[in-house]
């Protein structure tokens, strides 16, 4: 009676006992990356639509707000980043993994410059006046997200769990 019951049907019909072994991830640091993904998506929240949190004092979007979703766009990368590698857990990444890698950072990258045009001095409301969140810095914004998402599509190890994906 100490025998422990296979969980699916096909491993019940077969009559084979469910895997025993280490994962072929680690479990922890998923958590942690979902978790500071969670957390980076709050502090974009805020800074993209404070009034979700009863925060907004402005008609327009300003440099703190700016600033903070920035911030926050950085947490989920990271997040993301930590998640994401963690699935590679006894395998070294492939090639696709490393150019994802860079999608994310170089997105980032791209997002910040377009989302602080004004404050670099390239904007359409250069300093000093008041930085302003437009149109044209949202599309920016907008690509290097697309960028960050195809970076991190590009780190997902495809192919069965414990093997190294087909090249």
């Amino acid at each position: 009676m100490s025998e422990s019951l296979p969980t699916s049907r096909d491993e019940r019909a077969a009559g084979q006992e469910p895997p025993t072994g280490p994962l072929p991830y680690s479990r922890s640091r998923i958590r942690l990356g979902l978790l500071l993904t969670l957390i980076g998506f709050l502090v974009f929240l805020i800074g993209a639509r404070p009034g979700l949190f009863s925060l907004d004092r402005s008609p327009v979007i300003g440099f703190v707000q700016i600033a903070v979703f920035l911030i926050g766009l950085a947490i989920i990368c990271l997040g993301g980043y930590i998640a994401l590698m963690a699935l590679w857990k006894n395998r070294q990444p492939s090639i696709a993994a490393d150019i994802g890698l860079r999608l994310v950072s170089t997105g980032y990258v791209v997002a910040v410059f377009a989302g602080m045009a004004d404050v670099f001095g390239i904007g359409s409301h250069p300093l000093p006046g008041v930085p302003y969140f437009g149109p044209w810095q949202a599309v920016g914004v907008e690509i290097g997200q697309a960028i960050i998402a195809l970076g991190f599509l590009l780190l997902i190890p495809y192919g069965k769990a414990g093997q190294a994906p087909a090249s």
